[in-house]
């Protein structure tokens, strides 16, 4: 999970954090000691693991299984021409490790499924959800809530972005929001809908941000909340998610 000191040049690079209000030396091995999975290394997940490796969390895992299409280069800025066709997770891997190879990165090209999803969410600390459909979020949601873990939530659509924190011992889950995937049929999935390539941009940037909050106990987290933003008049709205006591995955189910 990574060395219990700051090395020399680890103070040096992280210089404009260290001096941060509530941040510091401290703060600072949190983040060398914490470990980030990250499910989906698309136009969210690749903003997100380069500022999180950029700010030096320890450890960070990525779960994807595509390759490279021309078509991602618009917005997920980790690849380049050269790269289409091939494995997204080894090329992100070679790059953030060039950005700070102070930390530490755990490859897993593969989808996450119900039968692996519980051995790598249990893993690690935080999860941040940089998926494209509702069935990858409610496998995330459903193990978040088995281990505790809080599930940093992002979609995108068109002109749109959503965002929230999701962790059932303070909070609703991602089933409070979305009982049913039958149900969810406007759920963002950028996969299938066109999208302004800044959106995820400043989505995947803002997970970042809720990582870091979460890790270093600053600020409030946005756990019982769902952001919207709009990029046409630069909106940023939320809106409460109500905790239901009846909810199949974090509530009182047997009531």
């Amino acid at each position: 999970m990574g060395k219990s000191e700051l090395e020399s040049s680890e103070l040096k690079q992280y210089a404009r954090h260290l001096s941060l209000p509530g941040w510091g030396k401290a703060g600072q091995k949190k983040l060398k000691n914490t470990a980030v999975l990250i499910v989906g290394v698309g136009g969210l997940g690749t903003i997100a693991s380069l500022y999180l490796v950029a700010a030096g969390v320890g450890r960070i895992g990525l779960v994807d299984e595509d390759l490279v299409s021309l078509s991602n280069l618009q917005r997920q800025i980790l690849f380049t021409i050269n790269d289409i066709g091939q494995s997204k997770i080894p090329l992100a891997e070679k790059r953030l490790m060039e950005h700070n190879p102070h930390i530490h990165l755990q490859s897993y090209p593969r989808l996450l499924t119900k039968e692996n999803a519980a051995s790598l969410i249990e893993e690690y600390d935080i999860v941040i959800d940089g998926t494209d459909n509702f069935t990858a979020r409610s496998i995330i949601n459903e193990c978040c809530v088995k281990f505790d873990k809080p599930y940093i939530h992002g979609a995108v659509n068109g002109f749109d972005g959503q965002l929230s924190v999701f962790h059932a011992t303070r909070g609703p889950c991602f089933r409070c929001l979305f009982p049913e995937p039958s149900s969810s049929k406007s759920e963002p999935i950028c996969e299938h809908f066109s999208v302004l390539n800044t959106v995820p941009a400043i989505i995947g940037t803002l997970q970042a941000t809720q990582a870091l909050k979460l890790i270093l106990g600053v600020g409030e987290p946005l756990v019982g909340q769902l952001l919207i933003f709009n990029a046409l008049d630069l909106s940023f709205n939320f809106y409460e998610i109500p905790k239901k006591e009846q909810c199949q995955t974090c509530g009182n189910k047997d009531d």
